[in-house]
């Protein structure tokens, strides 16, 4: 295989399969990305009386947060989770609940039948859920306070940060190590650092990272201090002139980790690779507790890159932490350019870009946020301009540096692979960085049949319903879509729940307009627990030319009838090919009669057709035949073998 990389011999390499997240403006990643295309500054800004905090009413007061829309509602239902237990959760923990749901069927996996261990790495900002809206008044409080280890602790577990990922296991039957992971704004990096390692350590085969930020109340302003994090205007702008603090916002991001090697196996569509990461600690290193460290900044991104395996000159971008503070962003500028003269002397090569100018400081999410941006970039071969940018900072010394800064969206340009840095630190000194490289490029899987089964299900009618109309939308959307792809992610990277459609399709266009016209009806079929068995008929079944479009179109079929073709072949002298899938006549069909022929073509046919239907996953609890129908159930359920059973039928006739 002919790649521009060596990724794939890698030693560390990571694969990202699947991502979620919801951002300020933007419910889903799609809508983000349209959102920093298009260089849009997602932040509400709002009338100061509309807030409910202390200093509102101060002309010093800035009226601007990043918003998530519809953080109260929730499916429950769907989480099995009760309305009462639902109702006293933290929204970061209902949320995150969610995004882990959508990344791993982002990526086409049911957690619940995944043969090995999902590992969870991940952490939440601060609660205040629990201080503004649960403790409203002084009977809750102490209700909570006097049972804390008995009554209450339901809503202790539903808020605690400690409980934020073991509930998302017991939901999710997550089975690796799960673990909540704390560092400020560099929290959910660390997480995707910590769950790489656990990867590379063989202590899970995939593992979700990521972390979520929703505090209230949402409509919540600040009153900036000088010298302090939090802008003065109400814009975040990242290394510019006029940069005056950051913004703060609200965001639940999650990525889907995989081995490389094994998710090529395993035919994943991989969305970028993790190549190296790095986390570490200023110490002491630094003016004050709360100050950033160069030292500490450059030694992480040294670090990943070293792990990596690349020199600096091959990564032509990096999303940096980019708060738009005017201390903040000159020391990060300098710890990029000590780690990148670590290994090249080329200039203007590398251009710096922030997520934080279009959706604010999202704190605990932040870091997977810069992640999902920058995976999408790579995607997309696109890179967003950097929000409210004008000029550099004039403490950032830009002449003769590696990194260049653009306001405009541009064609991401690379001379080999496209490679990337991601970074995130957070206050009180833990600097996190990743070394990202867009994914390989891999042969894609032919089709395995004409045909293909769509199969969609959901808990109620009106779900599915809703199901099968975002299916069509989405398909109708993005019509070079595979396929086969689409058919396989449904039928095996979707849970089966009670009401169900289901239908078969040759190309797109059919599929599309069979969704449209079922997403009209109101009545879908309803499982039951009806159980599978494979019953096979015996002599007067056969015809000419039974299962040619299968042996034509399936190899297992295929290769499950010649099994029993070379017997006939090879000790009675006859092609069961030229017998069953002869041009259909009066000759042939009399032939096809005579038991000599028709047993033997039945048993191959039967045995091939049972071979294709468990290929395809359709597992059956009993076998049962009728004359030689019993021939080929003893072979399935291994009493002997498919050749045996051949030539008994092929003897006794």
């Amino acid at each position: 295989m002919n790649l521009k990389t060596d990724v794939l011999q890698h030693p560390a390499s990571i694969a990202i399969i699947g991502m979620s997240g919801r951002f300020p403006g933007a419910p889903d990643i799609s809508t983000f990305w349209q959102n920093l295309i298009a260089g849009k500054d997602t932040i509400t800004r709002f009338n100061p009386a509309d807030s409910k905090t202390p200093g509102a009413s101060s002309p010093d007061f800035v009226a601007a947060r990043g918003v998530l829309e519809d953080v109260g509602l929730f499916d429950a239902d769907f989480f099995n989770i009760v309305p009462r237990e639902a109702e006293r959760m933290d929204p970061q923990h209902r949320l995150f609940l969610e995004a882990c749901s959508n990344a791993l069927e982002d990526a086409g996996y049911v957690s619940h039948n995944y043969p090995g261990e999902i590992g969870l790495f991940a952490g939440c900002a601060m609660n205040t859920y629990l201080l503004a809206n649960l403790c409203k008044d002084r009977a809750f409080i102490d209700e909570f306070t006097s049972n804390y280890q008995v009554g209450e602790f339901q809503t202790l577990t539903g808020n605690d940060k400690d409980f934020l990922t073991t509930r998302v296991a017991y939901k999710l039957d997550l089975r690796g190590p799960v673990v909540t992971v704390q560092s400020a704004c560099a929290t959910s990096l660390v997480a995707i650092c910590q769950a790489a390692q656990s990867l590379l350590n063989f202590q899970c085969d995939m593992a979700l990272a990521g972390g979520a930020s929703i505090t209230f109340p949402q409509l919540r302003g600040h009153i900036p201090q000088e010298g302090g994090l939090a802008s003065t205007d109400g814009v975040c702008r990242p290394f510019d002139a006029n940069a005056a603090g950051t913004v703060f916002g609200h965001g639940v991001g999650v990525i889907l980790l995989k081995r490389l090697e094994d998710a090529v196996r395993d035919g994943d569509r991989i969305a970028a690779v993790i190549r190296g990461f790095a986390i570490n600690n200023d110490g002491a290193q630094k003016a004050g507790y709360m100050a950033p460290g160069v030292n500490g900044q450059a030694r992480v991104i040294a670090a990943a890159q070293a792990m990596a395996g690349v020199t600096a000159d091959t990564i032509s971008y990096v999303e940096a932490h980019g708060t738009g503070t005017p201390l903040g962003d000159p020391i990060e500028f300098v710890a990029l350019t000590q780690a990148f003269r670590e290994t090249t002397d080329r200039a203007g090569f590398c251009t710096i870009g922030a997520a934080k100018g279009n959706v604010g400081h999202l704190d605990a999410a932040a870091g997977v946020t810069g992640v999902i941006k920058t995976v999408l970039s790579m995607q997309n071969k696109t890179l967003p301009g950097l929000a409210h940018f004008s000029a550099p900072n004039p403490e950032i010394n830009l002449g003769g540096s590696p990194f260049v800064f653009s306001s405009e969206t541009k064609e991401w340009e690379a001379n080999g692979p496209r490679r990337a840095g991601v970074s995130a630190f957070g206050v009180g000194g833990v600097n996190a960085h990743i070394v990202l490289e867009e994914a390989p490029a891999l042969p894609a899987a032919a089709p395995a049949r004409t045909e293909q089964p769509m199969c969609l299900s959901a808990r109620s009618p009106k779900a599915l319903q809703t199901a099968i109309a975002n299916l069509a939308t989405h398909l109708e959307a993005n019509p070079t879509l595979n396929l086969s792809d689409v058919a396989f992610t449904l039928a095996t990277g979707r849970r089966a729940f009670q009401h169900r459609f289901a239908f078969a399709a040759d190309n797109m266009p059919s599929v599309v307009a069979q969704l449209c016209e079922a997403a009209q009806h109101s009545s879908f079929e309803q499982s039951s627990d009806a159980r599978v068995a494979f019953l096979f008929s015996g002599q007067g079944a056969q015809f000419v030319g039974m299962g040619k479009a299968l042996y034509e179109s399936q190899a297992v079929y295929r290769e499950a009838f010649e099994e029993c073709a070379d017997v006939a072949r090879a000790e009675f002298a006859f092609e069961l090919c030229d017998l069953i899938f002869a041009e259909p006549n009066e000759f042939s069909a009399a032939r096809l009669q005579a038991t000599r022929y028709a047993q033997p073509a039945l048993f191959a046919t039967e045995f091939a057709l049972a071979k294709l239907w468990q290929s395809w996953g359709i597992t059956p609890e009993t076998f049962a035949g009728h004359s030689l129908g019993e021939y080929v159930a003893a072979a399935l359920c291994g009493v002997m073998s498919a050749r045996d059973a051949m030539r008994l039928v092929c003897l006794e006739n």
